[in-house]
């Protein structure tokens, strides 16, 4: 069959009437998990798994990946209204998109997060119809060596998105990685830093750390603050003021575009998708900028690119699963389980003999995207009326929201510790004038390091050399070189000329 027949296959699998159930079920479940902080997609769908038992498989899917890739879109919410990220890849929103809503923008903030997503979703499925099986092989090619030299290349990038100097950028992404060390070693399985707390034995949940350090974090910010300073900015009431302007679009179109190039890219990578592609695209667009120091002050392009990369990078990491058998993470692992369990295995036949659900699921994200654009555009003016309320309310809402996201991880009170212990570093780390995006983005993507580098050095009984063989992980660590040089140099041309300049003032 020709690609239009595939397609008309998928159309006429995914708007069935049950199947547009199941996923707007999934979308509006999805939208939920990412609003609530802590409880994540992995945990949704591994609730969610056993009622799938019972259902067609092309449902279940549906269903799934409605629930993951409607998670790119519900976490973008708090993360612009809060300062909370409801998932890890929604931590590079709160940078800017938080700046918009403190002034006054928040309604742009959220409307551009929502287009910009459909958008770069919508593209992103395209890309996966037309050139989804002979793209998905690339994936292949990458190894442990790979993979770790693409996390040091991520980590690189992401000092450059710090608000600071490079230095601390560096200190943020080292004190992340220290923090994802703790907990049971993944190859000798012994215990590190958990001075004998077995609430520490499975290492932090990334949820928490996020929480404390942005969303505890902020309320501790806005005390420290004088009354007349702590009450949050008014937002407008008109509907067109809670639209992104022709203003915005203009500066938006570019970063959305070059954000949905990254997403897909990053997303065919196991391992890669939303979280390094939304950082990822932050970073280029700091740098493609002729105002650079508008970002961390509420540039709409540090939402609209990074968004857009985001949405991009969950829709594509479902080729890899589907043609290949590549689970990029522990949520599509989790859809993998669930395929296996009515007896289908993702892999190169799939697309062969099962092509109603191959070309359905990817036709149900067209239907999904729309699904979500609907479902969110008309709800901005409710989200936003969250800020019109006084500060006194709504302080201690969101510290209940952070309380019972952290709780309801583990139905742990050790986490609910951590969250507070978490929110005291954060606070120090904003008085010192330190990011704290760094280290959450380092801490996310450290046990990935670790594990891959690991798993290199054992291939060569312990040599680097392994990173200089493979032409893939070599030309990421050049590059990784290349960007650090290239700072220092910039680095200390800054700390020569600071003294001339004073000498001139005086």
């Amino acid at each position: 069959m020709d690609f239009l027949s595939n397609l008309e296959l998928g159309f006429s699998v995914a708007l069935s009437a049950h199947n547009l159930l199941y996923c707007l079920i999934g979308v509006f479940l999805g939208t939920a998990v990412g609003v609530l902080p802590g409880l994540g997609p992995a945990a949704t769908l591994s609730l969610l798994l056993p009622i799938t038992f019972g259902m067609p498989p092309t449902s279940a899917v549906i269903m799934l990946a409605g629930i993951y890739y409607g998670t790119a879109y519900g976490g973008s919410i708090t993360s612009i209204l809060l300062n909370i990220p409801g998932e890890a890849s929604s931590v590079v929103t709160c940078i800017d998109g938080h700046e918009m809503a403190r002034r006054g923008r928040a309604g742009p903030a959220l409307g551009i997060a929502a287009f910009g997503s459909f958008i770069a979703g919508t593209i992103a499925v395209v890309a996966i119809s037309v050139v989804g099986p002979a793209v998905a092989g690339m994936a292949l090619r990458f190894g442990p060596p790979e993979y770790a030299a693409l996390v040091v290349l991520g980590l690189v990038l992401i000092c450059f998105m710090s608000e600071a100097d490079m230095v601390r950028g560096l200190t943020m992404v080292a004190l992340g990685l220290l923090l994802s060390t703790i907990g049971l070693d993944p190859i000798l399985g012994s215990e590190r830093f958990t001075f004998g707390s077995t609430s520490l034995a499975d290492g932090i949940n990334l949820a928490v750390l996020a929480m404390g350090l942005f969303g505890v974090a902020e309320l501790l910010m806005i005390a420290t603050r004088p009354p007349e300073q702590a009450e949050f900015l008014r937002q407008p009431t008109r509907l067109r003021a809670l639209l992104p302007s022709r203003a915005d679009w203009r500066r938006s179109a570019g970063p959305i575009g070059r954000g949905t190039v990254i997403g897909f890219i990053l997303g065919l990578i196991p391992g890669g998708g939303g979280i390094i592609a939304s950082f990822a695209s932050y970073v280029l667009e700091k740098r493609l900028s002729r105002q650079p120091e508008e970002f961390g002050k509420g540039a709409i392009e540090g939402v609209a690119g990074p968004e857009s990369a985001n949405n991009a990078g969950v829709q594509a990491t479902f080729l890899p699963l589907l043609t290949l058998g590549l689970p990029a993470n522990v949520v599509l692992a989790i859809m993998m389980g669930a395929l296996l369990v009515h007896g289908i295995t993702p892999g190169p036949r799939l697309v062969t003999d099962h092509p109603e659900l191959f070309w359905g699921v990817v036709a149900s994200m067209y239907v999904g995207n729309v699904m979500l654009l609907v479902l969110n555009v008309p709800l901005i003016a409710v989200f936003v009326s969250m800020l019109r309320l006084p500060y006194a309310i709504l302080a201690p809402l969101i510290l209940m929201f952070c309380i019972v996201g952290a709780y309801s991880l583990n139905n742990n009170v050790a986490d609910v510790y951590m969250l507070g212990v978490f929110g005291l570093l954060g606070l120090g780390l904003r008085l010192a004038r330190f990011d704290p995006a760094p280290l959450v983005l380092a801490f996310a993507l450290g046990q990935l390091l670790e594990q891959s580098l690991r798993q290199s050095l054992l291939m060569r009984q312990g040599s680097p050399v392994v990173f200089l063989e493979r032409p893939i992980a070599a030309s990421f660590l050049a590059l990784a070189a290349t960007l650090l040089l290239a700072a220092a140099y910039k680095e200390l041309r800054r700390r020569a000329a600071a003294p001339v300049a004073g000498a001139a003032a005086l």
